[in-house]
């Protein structure tokens, strides 16, 4: 237990978080078994030694960080484990990457019977399925999602300026005001390229060739998280990552779930099962009509976020298709996102109806009133034209 506490400390002490993560105000900390789930490279296991930072001094032996990767819990099961602890006077236990245990759920379930002082808050994959596929969980496990950065924490951490949250009725109502505001503090045509390239994932500040850290993320999403979480046999790997790689080439669009299934040798059925995979593994958007949801096929897919689409090669990411992406990426944090009846329209809750466009090209567009614009190559918008940028401050 000594050497855990000892490694603990130090990571604590190294944790370099200069973004405060909105989630950290969002999690009822309150609840004694807490999934933060989300995709590789995505600062799950910051958040947790951040939280660990903010809360208890690192000499605090009430709080401990473990992480499932040491090979010391593949002979000692969590609930063991976590049954030490708490006899030791710990009372809250930080777990990395929980998949990685065998019977993670059943585990969690004991410690939560057995140890009725003790919170434990936990990360896992993307993939997981807290309570669908883990019975045990039902009842006593509040999840949330940790995402990428947001526009908002990139430029609050380039530029060293505090941006508050604007709620979508903020942006909607007062996005000039906001837009003068802001413009005359930060770069913002700069910093917004520069998100687009490289800002969802904290690892951009790392000293290490970008592109090839997210190729690395991507490659281990799939070969880890999905085929472990869902026990998925290796040698269907190439079949899924043939189906991504497909997926990411053909750009927005209705996929052709035939011509998918006959290129990756495989059937209609698994071709969809794989890309719901894809979508919780968060390498894509699945986005449907109003009304209809999976298992019904998509009426269109895209990346989950930009950074995957100047990843991939030999694509040139088209300037449209990643303003579509950023949009739907960023609304989707808090609201619902459905496909519009026209090209590069979406419905947002239902009841609102946003268009992608170039400012530069919109004055040869016709006009509707029950339409937002959100505009990119555009700074400060007027009446429903709305600069794309500011939808990147909704959390």
């Amino acid at each position: 237990m000594e050497a855990f506490f000892k490694t603990h400390k130090y990571l604590v002490e190294h944790t370099d978080a200069p973004v405060r993560r909105t989630l950290m105000d969002e999690i009822d900390w309150s609840d004694r078994m807490i999934g933060i789930k989300g995709t590789r490279g995505i600062g799950k296991t910051t958040f947790l030694l951040q939280y660990a930072k903010e809360n208890f001094d690192a000499d605090n032996h009430r709080c401990l960080y473990i992480n499932m990767n040491n090979f010391y819990f593949q002979g000692r099961g969590i609930a063991d484990f976590a049954a030490d602890f708490y006899n030791r006077g710990g009372r809250v236990l930080l777990i990395d990457q929980v998949f990685k245990q065998p019977d993670w759920s059943r585990e969690l379930r004991l410690c939560y019977d057995k140890c009725p002082g003790l919170k434990i808050v936990f990360t896992g994959s993307s993939v997981m399925r807290l309570k669908e596929e883990n019975p045990e969980l039902c009842g006593i496990v509040k999840s949330y999602n940790l995402r990428g950065f947001s526009f908002r924490e990139y430029l609050n951490l380039m530029t060293g300026n505090d941006i508050p949250i604007y709620t979508l009725d903020d942006i909607i109502k007062r996005h000039e005001q906001i837009a003068h505001y802001l413009a005359h503090k930060v770069d913002i045509p700069l910093h917004f390229e520069n998100y687009l390239h490289h800002g969802f994932y904290p690892f951009f500040r790392e000293h290490r060739n970008f592109e090839e850290n997210l190729l690395k993320t991507m490659n281990m999403t799939t070969e880890v998280d999905i085929l472990l979480i869902k026990q998925i046999e290796l040698k269907y790997l190439t079949k899924i990552k043939k189906l991504f790689y497909l997926l990411a080439l053909e750009g927005p669009k209705a996929p052709n779930i035939s011509n998918l299934a006959n290129e990756i040798e495989t059937s209609r059925a698994t071709v969809m099962n794989y890309i719901k995979y894809l979508s919780d593994a968060r390498l894509i958007n699945m986005i449907h009509h109003v009304g209809d949801e999976f298992p019904k096929k998509p009426s269109k897919i895209m990346m989950y976020n930009p950074n995957l689409m100047y990843a991939i090669y030999p694509i040139v990411a088209n300037t449209q298709d990643i303003m579509e992406t950023f949009f739907v990426n960023t609304i989707w944090k808090n609201h619902k996102v459905n496909q519009g009846n026209k090209d590069a329209c979406y419905i947002v809750d239902e009841n609102k109806t946003f268009r992608i466009v170039d400012s530069q090209q919109t004055t040869k567009q016709r006009y509707m009133p029950d339409t937002i614009y959100a505009e990119y190559n555009s700074t400060i918008g007027h009446d429903n034209h709305i600069p794309l940028w500011m939808f990147g401050l909704l959390y």
